[in-house]
């Protein structure tokens, strides 16, 4: 039985609130920024730095060989930097939670793929990495156990960031900007404008 009330939804003996999502709650905290969960955890910041940069060109290159458009790979990217600002590298796998953010991403904007290609993407940048031969995944138990750690790692990632997954991309209102300034033939402050939205 459901109950409603000012602070929110009381079901059973449990109170669940609404998402409030305003100019103050959008952004990281800056207490969040300098001392994350990984941190916390001992790992050093020029590791998570690293490891953060890791994931991210992960993830833009699976994108690009699963043929995502960027707005994918950048919500992925997003995603994927919002979870490791709660939890630490430490605890959880790096490339797991890159698959899962790259595969909710997909979803997210409406550019599905199935989980088997993402693991088989990744796998061949693995493989790429390592200077290995291409081969597909074969499909058995660890395949299976995979799979299932990908799919426990997206919904990690949703209960995490409390299902709040939308993202407002700045590359989208820089072109209309840059029309309103009749400045979009100015190569120079295009280049610079899109730089800066990515935060080079």
């Amino acid at each position: 039985m459901a109950a409603a009330s000012n602070e929110g939804i009381l079901i059973g003996d449990k109170l669940y609130s609404g998402v409030l999502i305003s100019l103050e709650n959008c952004l990281i905290p800056e207490e969040k920024c300098s001392l994350t969960a990984s941190m916390l955890d001992g790992l050093g910041n020029d590791t998570e730095t690293d490891l953060r940069c890791v994931g991210c060109e992960l993830i833009q290159s699976a994108g690009i060989l699963l043929r995502l458009p960027q707005v994918a790979m950048a919500t992925g990217q997003v995603l994927f930097q919002r979870f490791f600002y709660n939890k630490s590298f430490v605890k959880h796998s790096m490339e797991h939670v890159s698959m899962a953010c790259l595969h909710l991403a997909s979803k997210i904007e409406e550019a599905p793929r199935r989980i088997r290609d993402v693991i088989n993407v990744f796998q061949r940048l693995r493989q790429l990495r390592d200077r290995q031969k291409p081969s597909p995944m074969v499909l058995d138990q660890d395949y299976v156990n995979l799979k299932n750690q990908i799919i426990k790692a997206e919904r990690r990632i949703l209960k995490e960031l409390g299902f709040c997954v939308h993202v407002k991309h700045p590359h989208k209102i820089i072109v209309m900007y840059l029309q309103v300034l009749e400045s979009e033939r100015n190569k120079h402050l295009v280049q610079t404008s899109w730089l800066a939205s990515e935060g080079k």
